[in-house]
């Protein structure tokens, strides 16, 4: 069983979802691009015992609000702005993909938020040789705001060279999650990330870029172990 509930940060109404006994150790989940919270729900009740973990709707995604504006350093501050809404002063950081980067991006900002941090198979921020096309939307009723789509591309293409460079500042015991050769995301770039920040250990996981989704069961096994270490 979890909850439903939301809170306002700067002006903007974010869902969450919770599971596990207030007071226990805090996990915060970070789905990926058009996904929500929902994305966790095979996952956030087997990290529950002995933990309380929060599934967020980033903005733009789900019941979260959709409000037009998704430059990363937002949903990174917004992240952090989340946390002290709910009264979470350090936490451990679990992100795929799109919320991986936004969950490396809080670690390497707020280093006095971040317990520990997962990154599942999410793309590395290095310039696009040849850029990434903005995708047309697709016609139809949409789970999320896909100016979170061409936002996230263009500046993907382009990223701050700080984001980069501060992977070295992370101070949180890291663990990095590969999908393996089934993924889009180049394994090598995952392994370079791995190498940039201090504290860390790779896993290859040979499941694709979802490796929570197709490979739970292992997912799970390299995430108690961490997180237990």
């Amino acid at each position: 069983m979890h909850t439903l509930d939301s809170v306002e940060v700067d002006g903007v109404e974010l869902t969450y979802r919770v599971w596990g006994a207030a007071g226990d150790p805090p996990v915060l989940l970070l789905h990926g691009l058009g996904e929500d919270g929902v994305d966790w729900l095979a996952i956030a009740p087997r990290l529950a015992p002995g933990r309380r973990v929060y599934a967020l709707d980033l903005r733009g995604h789900g019941a979260s609000d959709w409000p037009g504006e998704y430059a990363l350093e937002q949903l990174r501050d917004e992240v952090a702005g989340f946390l002290a809404a709910v009264g979470l002063e350090r936490v451990t950081l679990i992100g795929h993909s799109y919320g991986g980067v936004v969950a490396y991006l809080v670690a390497q900002r707020f280093p006095h938020l971040t317990e520990r941090l997962v990154i599942e198979d999410a793309p590395p921020l290095l310039p696009q040789d040849p850029p990434l096309e903005v995708p047309p939307r697709p016609t139809g009723r949409m789970a999320f705001d896909w100016a979170v789509r061409t936002q996230f591309t263009e500046q993907r293409n382009a990223p701050d060279p700080r984001w980069t460079e501060g992977l070295s500042d992370i101070t949180a015991p890291t663990l990095v999650i590969g999908g393996g050769p089934a993924s889009h995301i180049p394994q090598e770039l995952l392994a370079d990330m791995a190498e940039r920040i201090p504290d860390c250990r790779l896993v290859t996981i040979d499941a694709g870029h979802c490796v929570h989704q197709n490979r739970p069961e292992e997912f799970l096994a390299a995430i108690g172990e961490f997180l237990d270490a």
